[in-house]
């Protein structure tokens, strides 16, 4: 059984290898991608509830509202490689529970968007509000204000005293060398 079991192990890892190879920037963005939205949804489950509406100053968004902001700009950048044009609801939204809700809809939404792209498929033109652009290009756009919009939640969680979560994973990482 252990045999069969590694050489299952073995072929699958070869497949996955193999496909990777044939689609290098693809593979490279839903890596990356991949990483940042598990870290946008740990932080929002970190976040307390009661901490959804707190605001470092006036003139910025509440950490909800950043939730909120991710989820929809997802929704619709991801949905657009699909051509479609969904719009999340997310910004009307104000608790812990519903928000994290929508940030996981749209973590589906994309992750399908990634995870159904080949190099070649990036490379078709959709139009979208900042003008025609590829599919490959505006999934790379997702991750860019993704990593942008999660630099912001990580202060947002240092003032509460919380401790990030790439913070943690790095952390973790140095101590198990």
């Amino acid at each position: 059984m252990k045999r069969v079991v590694s050489s299952l192990s073995f072929v699958l890892f070869a497949v996955a290898t193999a496909l990777r190879a044939q689609n290098p920037m693809t593979a490279e963005v839903t890596a990356v991608y991949k990483e940042v939205s598990a870290n946008i949804l740990k932080a929002a489950e970190k976040m307390p509830e009661a901490d959804y509406a707190f605001k470092p100053a006036p003139e910025v968004r509440t950490f909800g509202q950043l939730i909120a902001h991710v989820a929809d700009a997802q929704m619709a950048m991801c949905s657009m490689t699909k051509g479609e044009m969904k719009r999340g609801d997310a910004a009307s939204k104000t608790s812990k529970a519903d928000l994290v809700a929508a940030l996981k809809a749209s973590g589906e939404l994309c992750d399908d968007a990634y995870s159904g792209m080949t190099d070649a498929d990036g490379a078709a033109i959709v139009k979208t509000p900042l003008g025609n652009k590829s599919k490959l290009s505006l999934l790379n756009f997702n991750v860019a204000h993704d990593n942008e919009m999660y630099g912001t939640m990580s202060v947002y969680l240092r003032i509460k005293g919380i401790v990030p979560p790439s913070t943690e994973a790095a952390a973790a990482a140095r101590q198990a060398k």
